[in-house]
């Protein structure tokens, strides 16, 4: 079991103008995983406020994965990965990759996201697209490695790797 933190990033969703659906589908994604949702906010298209709260769920609540979506395109307030950047200690470039790749099969604009992924503490923090349709793409290729990435990070790598792969494995 690893907990999961929602961030929604949209200046309309955090002024109540529009109902957040992305959110939502990621909540969905997770249903029958190993996964429990214990955070979930909306907060505007503002560096320091994605920043801040990115801060206080993986230092003070401890949340092992943080998923946010929104805000990873080209619009002038598309702050998302920036504010991640800003904040993480380590970079986990294979995640935002392979869900580009995937999203690539689909449509030519996945090349135009700029979502990113990193390590603070021990959370695992991960960028996803705003719209409903990609992020159910991007949780379908992020989902099957998430339990193993929190069972890394607390040092417990080699049962969840031989869960994955089939085969016994030391890292």
């Amino acid at each position: 079991m690893y907990t999961v933190g929602i961030l929604t990033i949209s200046d309309k969703g955090w002024r109540g103008e529009r109902q957040d659906e992305s959110g939502p589908a990621i909540r969905q994604s997770l249903d029958g995983s190993e996964a429990q949702v214990v955070q979930y906010k909306i907060v505007p298209d503002e560096k320091d406020a994605i920043a801040e709260q990115l801060k206080v769920w993986s230092d003070e609540a401890g949340v092992d994965v943080i998923i946010t979506t929104g805000g990873t395109g080209l619009a002038p307030r598309d702050v998302t990965p920036e504010a991640t950047l800003s904040i993480v200690e380590k970079l986990v470039p294979g995640i935002p990759e392979a869900m580009r790749l995937k999203s690539l099969k689909k449509t030519p604009t996945a090349m135009l996201s700029r979502a990113v992924a990193g390590i603070r503490g021990h959370s695992l923090i991960i960028n996803l697209p705003g719209s409903p349709k990609a992020v159910r793409e991007c949780m379908e290729v992020i989902l099957p490695v998430l339990p193993h990435a929190v069972e890394t990070m607390r040092g417990q790598s080699n049962e969840c790797a031989s869960r994955i792969e089939g085969t016994a494995h030391a890292h």
